[in-house]
């Protein structure tokens, strides 16, 4: 299977900007969760925008890019109404989703393959918690774009007042990655869809990566 396989040019897909420090990176499940956060953030900043339902009805794409501190900072100039999500020590900008082939000069020569963070410190146990598919063997950068997929297709499909709720509690997620027999067993009781994806980097078409669950639902 090939690393990269292109997409045609008018798909939508979401950029999600990672700061990865040369120094001193985060952490990979800081890392991962917080691109996770910039996704459902920079939705739930215009949620009104057509752009996001055209997208979701399509291939749900997103595109995980890597940015050292002088290129975050110019993202941040670029796209000054869009907030920066932290978790932790981590740092990301979710954007709004864009045809593929238009993206920025400024974004299209940040890299997306191989974006691998440090393992660090695990985040703590939050009410709110991004499985991971562990037998997978994901980049940081690939099982942050399917925790993503996982937080996004979460908040679409719950009750306006239940992520609200999340919202008012200040947007707390937790990241774990589980074997195979474990993740499978869990996505019983998975709070949202369970990410099967498409296969176009590092993994087989059809995979399931990531799901949801939460207090509740545990």
């Amino acid at each position: 299977m090939s690393e990269y396989t292109e997409r045609s040019a008018q798909e939508l897909v979401q950029p999600i900007i990672l700061l990865v420090d040369r120094e001193e990176p985060a952490s990979e499940q800081h890392g991962i969760a917080a691109a996770a956060l910039a996704s459902a953030q920079a939705f739930l900043h215009d949620p009104a925008n057509p752009e996001w339902h055209q997208w979701a009805e399509g291939a749900f794409a997103k595109s995980v890019r890597r940015a050292d501190a002088k290129m975050f900072a110019k993202v941040r100039a670029m796209f000054p109404d869009q907030a920066v999500s932290t978790v932790g020590e981590a740092s990301a900008v979710g954007l709004p989703p864009m045809p593929a082939a238009e993206l920025p000069k400024l974004l299209a020569k940040l890299q997306v393959s191989g974006t691998q963070l440090p393992v660090g410190a695990p985040l703590p146990p939050q009410p709110l918690t991004i499985v991971l598919n562990a037998s997978l063997e994901m980049s940081t950068g690939k099982a942050a774009a399917q925790a993503a997929h996982a937080l996004l297709a979460w908040v679409l499909e719950s009750k306006v007042a239940t992520v609200s709720a999340w919202a008012g509690a200040g947007f707390p997620v937790g990241v774990v990655a589980l074997p195979a027999k474990e993740f499978r067993k869990g996505a019983r009781k998975a709070a949202g869809p369970v990410i099967a994806d498409a296969g176009r980097t590092e993994i087989e078409p059809g995979s399931t990566t990531a799901y949801v669950v939460t207090a509740k639902t545990r």
